[in-house]
């Protein structure tokens, strides 16, 4: 894994430390991280525009905690990446389209291995289940960043929330139980999918993940409308 990964990782527990301390340094520090990880690899590329954009940044960063809102863009993250979770799955699934976990499955089962009955309906079925759960989330997300208390997003906008949802509530929601979430329903799915199709070419649950990491790149390289795109791994 990457360096921006493992930053990646980090965030969310940075941002959390941060809020629920209530340290403005820490704070600054997440806001920071959260930069590099969006503007890193233009920035090692020596993108102009990227420095430029790191430059904006900063400035926006030393204004925000001047006016005292320097854990504002904090709140964009858990909103944003879950709503794009749920058009990543979502968008699949529209007319003409081939379900994300259906493509998934035909990259993963070798070409000669039939496909147990019932599979390709499952499939659509657990990509709409995937869908509705990250709208569900960043959902949550939002408006607990717009209740939330201090400096919530209603506040800041100098409007009066129709409920204070303390800002550590918000925090440990979008940033640490959004993931406990999306792991159970990820390990609860599959231990549901072993019980209703026992017959399964990978070994277990490591041997399945690696597969699914594996064929992750060649998701949306693969045709999404051809009848077969099956390939082994």
């Amino acid at each position: 894994m990457g360096k921006l990964a493992w930053l990646g990782v980090g965030y969310p527990v940075l941002a959390h430390v941060a809020i629920a301390t209530g340290s403005a340094a820490l704070t600054l520090a997440a806001v920071g991280l959260l930069a590099l990880l969006v503007l890193g690899p233009g920035l090692a590329r020596g993108r102009p525009i990227a420095w430029g954009l790191a430059a904006l940044v900063a400035a926006g960063m030393v204004a925000l905690y001047r006016a005292g809102a320097e854990a504002l863009p904090l709140y964009a993250p858990p909103i944003v990446i879950t709503a794009a979770m749920a058009w990543l799955f979502g968008h699949t699934l529209l007319p003409g389209s081939r379900p994300l976990i259906e493509r998934l499955i035909l990259l993963i089962h070798p070409p000669e291995d039939p496909l147990p009955d019932g599979v390709i309906p499952y499939a659509r079925k657990l990509t709409l289940a995937w869908t509705l759960l990250f709208v569900a989330l960043s959902a949550t997300n939002l408006a607990l960043a717009l209740c939330a208390a201090p400096g919530g997003l209603l506040l800041a906008a100098g409007v009066e929330p129709p409920v204070r949802v303390p800002r550590e509530v918000w925090s440990a929601f979008g940033n640490l139980l959004d993931y406990l979430i999306i792991g159970a329903f990820f390990v609860g799915e599959y231990v549901y999918r072993r019980y209703r199709f026992p017959q399964q070419p990978y070994r277990g649950f490591v041997d399945f993940t690696l597969r699914a990491a594996k064929a992750g790149p060649r998701l949306f390289a693969a045709p999404a409308r051809t009848a077969d795109v099956r390939k082994p791994l």
